[in-house]
């Protein structure tokens, strides 16, 4: 269905002017920013040429249509080489854009981002991740196609298109997303390897020396090249190649960077700066672009205009649509919702009875237990769930009785088994959300965060419903250890701007959690779950309270106006806080205690909320297993935190907690002498 134009559609003398235009822009645009990387857009200009003016389906007035072609720039530092695409090609960025490369409020910044710049799948710049993105948009295609294709009806199938340079290459994360993307057979990727021997300390043969075509061929790829980068005929031969295989291709281009540039072509110092005004006009010379900055005439956008095709293309598939929605109505109705990402309409009602029925058996477990009993009350009414673990199954609990594996002989499954991957994991999670149809979570080790945190950032960064589990979240853990023993983490994932943070409780509040991370369509979420297993704590208080991230769970005995001191706990040390109370009111001493299962979403409270929950004049004492100094703006200077500034012990749990002090009666004395201090 996806009709790409012909081969040798455009004249030799029409490409050579193509790609000059790119050139030109992109040293202009970054000599009037004094900023930029103008070395890869000029090097990789006639493949630009060939994939975007012959093969890449797309429509430059409807950037979201839902069968285009995926394009990515992994090597995003040269992103002047897809913002003059976008231009050239008729996408709403006009010159003016251009010019304001890298400036304050511009709709070009120094590096792609999602959602500022229409047309712009992804956010890149952290080399590799755009790759790893890239695989988790074929694998959306591939699933999507599967599940929704009818004979006659391919509604699903497009493809996946990313240029890549040698720092992808380099970054580990390349090697975790190309196995995968082998493993999973997704024939509609290809990749396009800038084989320049440039990065930005120089020429990488004295650090780079892998022998690339073997090691792809190693992972199971189709490997086409190295091919000349500056023949666009050999690109565009190469790139239809591709499309005749059964396994992802990489298609390795020899380039020259900065080509075109006679003092700084094949030199790093084309990499990252501007040419400067001399060097830019020898290159326009060179080039024979004797045109002003920030001009293209009139044939060469003629020639990269793609919009009437691109009309074309979409008119074409949305009548092909339009058939199916009246040969398969129910099928047509489930795909337009998954891609708006809206809920069906079943959901509230099994989520409600859901947190009704974990009220009622009041069960002891683990919260990654609970995790998983939330899996299977919602996962059945959303089939566009699709997760899984970095080799933790067992221990993440990320399947549900009813999910099925995905297989590479039969890719039909919602539950993923990633390898022991955790960045590349992540970060292709980011592109099966970014791709849209399916709502992704992904499942590790607490601790484990760490290997893929830039990937959690780039999610919070692009405002990506992806759903995070992270069990093992604390020195509960126990006999494994330091090593294993998340203390730090909780507050670091708390750091990242626009994701949100949920350390639960009990099942109750993991239901909860889950709940609205599902709902969440402006940002990831992060659940952090306990290995141990944890009392479910009455409340009388329903699910909305907890969808307030803080909320009185068992309140002062005579209510506030008698209490002497706040307390507030996460997750496993909620039961401690409670007990604490129960102790201190047998001391004759009120105190409220106050589960904060989610510091982010309770910080975007109202004021007067907050105050409700946490009134003025009452001091506070906060308990958490983990580091205490992000617990210091809650309970101010007048009150006291309990936790861990050090790294674990390996012991069994409740021996590491005794050993840290975070035990009901240390709880209590702190409580006490804080009291104490107040009356002085």
């Amino acid at each position: 269905m996806n009709d790409s134009p012909a081969p040798g559609a455009l004249s030799d003398k029409s490409a050579v002017q193509m790609a000059n235009a790119i050139r030109a822009l992109a040293m202009d645009a970054v000599q009037k920013a004094n900023s930029g990387h103008p070395g890869m857009p000029m090097g990789m200009a006639e493949i630009a040429v060939a994939l975007w003016g012959r093969h890449l389906s797309h429509n430059p007035a409807n950037p979201q249509w839902a069968n285009r072609d995926r394009f990515i720039l992994s090597n995003g530092h040269g992103s002047m080489l897809q913002y003059a695409l976008l231009h050239l090609t008729g996408y709403d960025l006009p010159m003016q854009e251009l010019v304001n490369f890298r400036q304050m409020g511009s709709r070009t910044p120094g590096h792609p981002e999602h959602g500022i710049t229409p047309g712009v799948e992804t956010t890149t710049g952290p080399l590799g991740q755009g790759l790893a993105n890239a695989v988790g948009m074929a694998l959306a295609e591939k699933l999507l196609a599967a599940e929704f294709n009818r004979p006659g009806f391919d509604v699903v199938d497009h493809r996946t298109y990313v240029l890549l340079g040698d720092g992808c290459m380099m970054e580990g994360i390349s090697h975790e997303a190309a196995s995968l993307a082998s493993t999973w057979q997704l024939d509609k990727l290809v990749a396009i390897y800038d084989d320049n021997g440039i990065s930005i300390d120089g020429e990488v043969e004295h650090w780079f020396t892998d022998d690339t075509a073997q090691r792809f061929r190693a992972y199971g790829w189709n490997v086409v090249g190295p091919v000349d980068g500056h023949d666009v005929n050999a690109v565009d031969k190469a790139i239809a190649q591709s499309k005749g295989s059964d396994r992802p291709t990489l298609i390795i281009a020899k380039t020259v960077i900065g080509k075109g540039s006679p003092g700084r072509a094949g030199s790093e110092k084309a990499h990252g700066e501007a040419l400067g005004d001399a060097e830019i006009a020898a290159t326009r010379k060179a080039i024979d672009w004797p045109h002003e900055p920030f001009m293209v005439p009139r044939d060469v956008y003629a020639a990269w205009d793609a919009r009437r095709a691109g009309a074309d293309r979409e008119a074409k598939w949305t009548g092909l649509f339009k058939a199916y929605s009246e040969r398969y109505p129910q099928e047509a109705g489930e795909f337009e919702r998954r891609l708006e990402r809206t809920l069906p309409g079943r959901y509230g009602e099994v989520l409600d009875a859901a947190v009704v029925a974990a009220a009622g058996k009041r069960e002891a477990v683990a919260t990654r237990k609970a995790s998983q009993l939330a899996l299977e009350a919602l996962a059945p009414t959303l089939p566009e769930m699709l997760g899984g673990s970095a080799d933790l199954t067992g221990s993440n609990l990320t399947k549900w009785s009813k999910a099925t594996a995905m297989r590479r002989d039969g890719l039909g499954g919602r539950h993923v088994n990633y390898g022991v991957r955790e960045f590349g994991m992540c970060a292709i999670a980011n592109g099966v959300a970014l791709h849209g149809g399916f709502l992704p979570f992904a499942g590790t080790f607490l601790v484990f965060s760490d290997y893929a945190r830039n990937a959690l950032r780039m999610a919070a960064l692009m405002k990506q419903r992806v759903v995070f589990v992270f069990t093992h979240d604390s020195i509960g853990l126990g006999e494994d250890g330091p090593t294993h023993q998340a203390v730090e983490h909780v507050s670091s994932l708390r750091l990242i701007p626009n994701m949100d943070v949920w350390r639960p409780a009990d099942t109750a509040e993991t239901l909860v959690a889950w709940a609205a991370a599902i709902e969440r369509n402006g940002g990831p979420t992060s659940l952090a779950l306990s290995r141990q297993a944890v009392p479910f704590t009455p409340r009388d208080v329903d699910a909305g309270a907890i969808r307030r991230g803080a909320y009185v769970i068992s309140e002062a005995a005579g209510g506030v106006k008698k209490a002497r001191a706040v307390l507030i706990a996460t997750g496993t040390e909620v039961t401690l806080a409670v007990e604490a109370q129960k102790a201190l009111a047998a001391q004759g001493v009120a105190v409220r205690v106050v589960s904060m299962p989610s510091t982010t979403v309770f910080d975007r409270q109202d004021a007067a909320y907050k105050a409700s929950v946490l009134p003025e004049g009452l001091p506070r004492v906060a308990i958490e297993a983990g580091v205490t100094d992000f617990w210091w703006k809650y309970v101010r200077a007048s009150g006291a935190v309990l936790g861990v500034d050090t790294f674990g012990e390996s012991a069994p749990a409740p021996a590491v907690y005794k050993h840290f002090g975070l035990t009901v009666e240390n709880l209590v004395a702190t409580v006490s002498a804080v009291i104490a201090k107040g009356k002085k």
